[in-house]
């Protein structure tokens, strides 16, 4: 609400952090959103306050706990999530997510990659654009190493023609969504979901930031080459079910070409340019076997997908508030 002597109301901001091996790390970056948990104002002029840190334990195998009890003892706006094991970053950014209660969530690594200064520049991107959820684009190479980076950009090509309606091009864990749409998504979200994919099945808007990324120092990375594949796998799983689809159309064309095929294989039998005994007959009935099989796997795979979306908890719809009224309608108001 904005009155004549107030001025505008500040967008409220909930920062969350999974931590994993944060002993070394987590405690810079708090330190960094304390100077933002007074009013500040954006680039572009717009007040802004981060209300809370919420920080998740993943169950590393480093300190992080003793850290973030330590914070949290420290500074009142820090929140702890606790969870029973390792379930991996995105299900302790969803836990984390769900905890918070701010008017926009915004997601940061441990390791200080991300800037906390660069909250407001998100939060304008939001604004300016009207968008629901505002990835940051890094302006310069990620600090991972060629092949990586290479591999990252090659797996999200993959999943941009896997996926209907996905930019997975633009995923990144430096994220700012509106509350109740990241709220909704952690209420919703099933298993083995990647998390990017099922904000997009219910964001109205996405844009991107051009920020710039600081070097993970000498952290070593949590991610193994295991890991990795796996993360890529969830992203392949979770993108929808187009592949299943193929195999619908694979064993549709496999069934049309057989009789082609046969009539190609009678004539050459015909013109005895098949001199095998049995041999005609026998591709025949392997095409028309190979057709069948594969049309009916792909009619099971279409079962299959429609139960995948139900386990993910992909939603019919997704009610929220009249637009206007909620903070990305601060502006016009």
């Amino acid at each position: 609400m904005e009155t004549e002597t107030s001025g505008p109301a500040p967008h409220l901001v909930s920062v969350v952090i999974p931590v994993y091996q944060g002993e070394r790390t987590l405690e810079g970056v708090v330190e960094e959103l304390a100077a933002s948990v007074t009013d500040r104002v954006s680039p572009q002029g717009r007040p802004y306050r981060v209300t809370e840190a919420v920080l998740v334990h993943d169950c590393g195998p480093d300190g992080s706990d003793d850290t973030i009890r330590r914070l949290a003892q420290r500074h009142d706006w820090v929140r702890p999530v606790w969870l029973s094991r390792n379930f991996g970053q995105h299900a302790a950014t969803l836990a984390g997510i769900a905890a918070s209660g701010g008017e926009w969530v915004v997601t940061i690594d441990e390791d200080g990659q991300h800037d906390p200064e660069q909250i407001g520049a998100l939060l304008d991107t939001a604004l300016t654009e009207q968008a629901d959820v505002v990835y940051a684009a890094p302006t310069n190479e990620p600090p991972h190493g060629a092949l990586r980076n290479a591999a990252s950009r090659g797996a999200k090509w993959l999943v941009d023609r896997l996926a209907k309606g996905v930019d997975a091009g633009s995923f990144s864990s430096f994220r700012l969504v509106l509350g109740e749409v990241a709220r909704s998504v952690a209420a919703y979200a099933g298993p083995g979901i990647y998390l990017d994919v099922a904000i997009a099945w219910v964001a109205h808007r996405t844009a991107t930031c051009p920020v710039e990324m600081r070097g993970e120092g000498d952290r070593p990375s949590g991610y193994t080459l295991r890991r990795l594949v796996s993360h890529f796998w969830r992203l392949v799983l979770s993108s929808g079910t187009r592949p299943l689809r193929w195999v619908s159309a694979l064993g549709a064309a496999a069934v049309l070409l057989a009789p082609v095929v046969a009539l190609v294989l009678v004539i050459g039998r015909a013109t005895a340019r098949w001199q095998a005994p049995g041999w005609t007959s026998t591709m025949i009935l392997l095409m028309v076997a190979s057709g069948v099989i594969l049309f009916s796997l792909g009619v099971i795979a279409e079962y299959v997908g429609l139960a995948v979306n139900m386990a993910m908890g992909k939603p019919l719809y997704l009610p929220v508030r009249d637009r206007r009224q909620g903070p990305l309608g601060r502006d016009r108001a």
